[in-house]
Formats: structure tokens, sequence, C-alpha cells
């Protein structure tokens, strides 16, 4: 199975680069900030200068609150959950399920209108639970696990409070999950035939989307019906596809890939018609949507031209407009800070706000880079010096 999970999965990896090593892919997620972008003014706010430390924003609500996670010191490990104000404004730590030192560890990834915050957080007992939150973030709650076995995690939530996210089971594979409203009554959502779900997102009619493995062995991406009932497959270009976001009209976005070539697009499906729909690129041979709202606006990231080899400096934001038509560079949209380009799209909400991911521009970025390889080069080489 191809584990390809959104940014709220891949953004986990983005810490210590400098001090765990130099390698070009640690050095990019290291360089990677968090942005809150408002499409109605133009203006781009860059989140670690607004806040002072490194802070990686994983959703957004319409009033422009944002959750995520935050470091705790000097801008390496450990990591803890946070909520702002209305856009953007006032960030509040959430705390943890009691986890202490070394493991004070809690991350948020979705947020509902009302305010209540789903992710993860280490307990008292040292394993990971999925939690939620009451409104404005108030009174973090353990939502335990899968028949009292193994560990959860939270990837969204509805403005029920219905969560959802995935937990192992008891046979030890990871399946997706749902609760009822209030994070009430976790449930096991199963799978299209194959051992292994996670889900990713749910609407207000508790519709889940995500990715399972089949029967075949293969990962497609899933969409349930109300009260995540009746998984299922929405298919795929030619072997794989996962789904990132839905929104309340019941459409899907997404990635997939064509067998032919390899190559990787962003769909999008029809409110109705489950059939997935090439989003095209930005004119290179790759991009993933990560989410929708609910005029059918279709945010994520793509390449630029073909033949580029996928890395954070190669990526531009897309945003489409209704109904997945009409790709554009969210970075010609918009006022960026001087030096900056928005890399990757993680949320939007029903009123034009955006949270994205931002590196220096690309002849600033190589240069910061080789910069960084040759201190790394020069401080391995003194290590090699050193005689006991």
């Amino acid at each position: 199975m191809i584990v390809s999970c959104c940014f709220k999965a891949r953004s986990l990896i983005l810490i210590g680069a400098l001090v765990s090593g130099l390698g070009p892919g640690t050095l990019a997620s290291a360089q990677e900030r968090s942005f809150f972008v408002d499409l109605n003014s133009r203006t781009v706010t860059d989140l670690g200068s607004l806040y002072g430390r490194n802070i990686t924003a994983t959703a957004i609500n319409d009033a422009g609150q944002l959750a995520g996670y935050h470091s705790l010191r000097n801008g390496l490990n450990p990591f803890s959950a946070f909520i702002t104000g209305p856009d953007g404004m006032g960030m509040r730590d959430l705390g943890n399920l009691g986890g202490k030192l070394p493991q004070p560890y809690s991350s948020a990834y979705g947020i509902n209108n009302s305010g209540q915050v789903a992710g993860d957080s280490y307990t008292a007992e040292g394993t990971i639970h999925a939690f939620i939150t009451g409104p404005d973030g108030v009174g973090m709650r353990d939502l335990g696990t899968l028949e009292g076995s193994g560990e959860g995690h939270a990837t969204g939530i509805n403005n029920a409070g219905q969560v959802v996210g995935w937990a192992y089971t008891p046979e030890g594979f990871p399946h997706a999950f749902i609760t009822g409203p209030n994070g009430m009554g976790m449930r096991d959502l199963g799978t299209l035939g194959g051992n292994i779900t996670f889900a990713t997102r749910i609407n207000d009619v508790g519709q889940v989307v995500g990715e399972s493995q089949t029967a075949e062995g293969n990962s497609h991406a899933f969409i349930t019906g109300p009260d995540g009932m009746g998984m299922r497959d929405l298919g795929t270009f030619g072997d794989f596809s996962t789904a990132y976001g839905i929104n309340n009209a019941g459409q899907v976005v997404g990635s997939s890939r064509f067998t032919s070539d390899g190559l990787i697009h962003a769909f999008i499906t029809g409110p109705n018609d489950m059939r997935i729909r090439d989003l095209g690129t930005l004119g290179g041979d790759f991009s993933d949507a990560s989410d929708i709202n609910d005029a059918g606006q279709v945010v994520g990231r793509s390449t630029l031209t073909p033949g580029t080899i996928p890395s954070p400096g190669a990526y531009h934001v897309f945003i489409t407009g209704p109904n997945g038509e009409g790709m554009m560079d969210l970075n010609s949209l918009i006022d960026l800070p001087e030096g900056v380009i928005l890399t990757n799209a993680i949320d939007i909400n029903n009123n034009g706000q955006v949270i994205a991911t931002g590196i220096p521009e690309p002849e600033t970025y190589a240069l910061m880079l080789a910069g960084l390889g040759l201190i790394g080069f020069i401080a391995g080489r003194k290590k090699s010096e050193v005689r006991i």
C-alpha cells in the first residue's frame, strides 16, 4: 500500500533539521513556514514572524480561527497544539492529555466553526490518543482508541463535533474511525477489502473521505454516506488515489496516479457524480489537491514546468474557481512578503482565507541550501578530526 497522507500527516516530521542532520530533505522541511492568506485583502501574514516561533497551521474555520502546532523551546521539539482567535489573531496553547517530558507532544489537525479542535496527544501513560476540545478550544478530552487497543490520531471534525481519523485495531492495523456528535463513541469505518484505512476529512452530514487498501492491496480514495455509513471506492486514474478534502455538497478532492506515465494529478468529483476528474496542473507534471470549500474552490500544489523533480522549491500553490474550474497560481493573486514563494496550500474556508506553507524564492533557497550544506560539510570534517 502506498501511504500518501496529506499535509496533516506529513507535517509531523518538520522538526530538528539542523540538529539531527543536514540532508536536503530535512533542510527543505526546516525552512517551510506557515502563512495566513486573505484573498479579499490580498494580504499574507507570516505566522512564525507574528508569534516569534515555529508555527505549523493545519486547519482553518469560517471565522479564520487557525489550529495546528507550535514549538515550545527555541524552535525545536517538543510541539504543542494551538488555537487562534478570528483571522489568525491571538494564539493560545491547548496543552496535552497529560504527557510529560520528554513526551509532552500534542498537535491539532481540525477545527470547526464553534472552535472545537481535534488532534492527537501523548497521554500520561506514554501513548498517543486522539482528542477533542470544547468550543473555542477549551477543555481537551481523550477520545480513546478502537476497542481499547493501540493509539489514535484525529484528522478532521465537522460542525456537529463528529471527529474522524485513524486508530489501531487489536490486530495491529490502522483503521479509519468516526465518532458521534461532540466526539462521543468511536466507530471503526472498515476498509475497501484490505487491512488498512485512513480518514482525512468529514463534512457536516457526516460523509467521510480518505484512503483505503483494497482486497487487491492497492490504495484507493473512498467516500462514505452520511454518518460514515457505506464506504465507496472513488477509483483512480490508473493505480492509486487518495482523498484529502470534502465540502458540504459532497465534492471530493485529492490526487491519483496515471499508470501510463506514473504522473500524479489532483482530482475533483461532482456532488452527485463520484467519478474523479483531472484538475490538471500549473504547467508541470505533478499536482495534488488538499481541500475544497462549499463554493467548490480547490487548493493544493503543482509544479510549473514539465520534467521538474518534485521538491519543496519546485511547487507553487494553486487555487481554482468554483467547481474546480480555472487553476491559478495563488502567488500571482496576492501581495507576497519579499523573497517568499507559497509552495503548498493546506486548507481553505468559505470566506476567502487560506493557510499555506512557503519558502524563500528559488534563487535564495538554492543559495541557502548550498550554504547550509557547506556548514554541514565543515562540521562533519571538524568532527572527523577529533582524536581521543
